[in-house]
């Protein structure tokens, strides 16, 4: 990506967050950025670059280096007043002193264990029949996939901004929209619900090649 077109859609991607931030509860970030092992070579370098605010949740997948990736992204994080999840790996979480853990569905219950040592809890969900079934899990958002179409291995048949709305008007869950999420797309959801993404905040705030 140029830097001119990295400019712009630096600009779109703070906008959006603006809009998401207008009607997020307290303590939630507007814009959470998910790591990646393939996709995201260097997630402490992108973590430097976020704006403040903003979230990381860290998915190591058992990466062996991961407790120094954890640290990395943690001291880099405290500088920038970026919050830090650990996915799915709350004793990483807790030795590392992130801000909380993102549980995959399947694992859900663990947040009830934990709910007293984080701050900050959020959990994927596939549909809007798995969101309704977080509402009984301590967690405090749900990260909904999958929006707008993805390149990833995971996406699923992509609901759209009109449906992502409409479901998020009836619910009481704080929403994450996840899947497709570029600086073009992130403001048609930006009012509703707040903003994830993996390669579309990695080509905005990853490192300069």
């Amino acid at each position: 990506m140029q830097q001119e077109d990295r400019n712009r859609a630096e600009r779109k991607l703070r906008s959006a967050a603006r809009a998401a931030a207008a009607h997020l509860p307290t303590g939630l970030p507007p814009v959470f950025f998910l790591t990646d092992p393939k996709r995201t070579p260097d997630p402490a370098e992108t973590a430097s670059r976020l704006p403040a605010g903003w979230g990381i949740i860290y998915r190591h997948f058992g990466a062996a280096d991961r407790y120094e990736m954890a640290r990395r992204i943690i001291a880099v994080a405290r500088q920038s007043h970026v919050l830090v999840l650990i996915a799915n790996d709350p004793g990483l979480a807790a030795d590392v002193g992130a801000d909380g853990v993102h549980w995959p569905f399947a694992a859900r219950s663990g947040a009830r264990k934990w709910r007293t040592r984080f701050p900050l809890m959020t959990a994927s969900a596939h549909s809007p029949e798995q969101v309704r079934l977080l509402q009984d899990t301590p967690v405090d958002a749900a990260l909904l996939s999958t929006v707008f179409a993805s390149d990833s291995p995971s996406a699923g048949t992509p609901m759209g901004p009109l449906r992502l709305r409409a479901f998020a008007r009836c619910t009481q869950t704080p929403l994450y929209a996840l899947g497709g999420l570029t600086a073009e797309t992130a403001s048609k959801i930006a009012p509703v619900a707040g903003i994830a993404g993996i390669e579309g905040i990695e080509r905005v705030f990853g490192p300069r090649t």
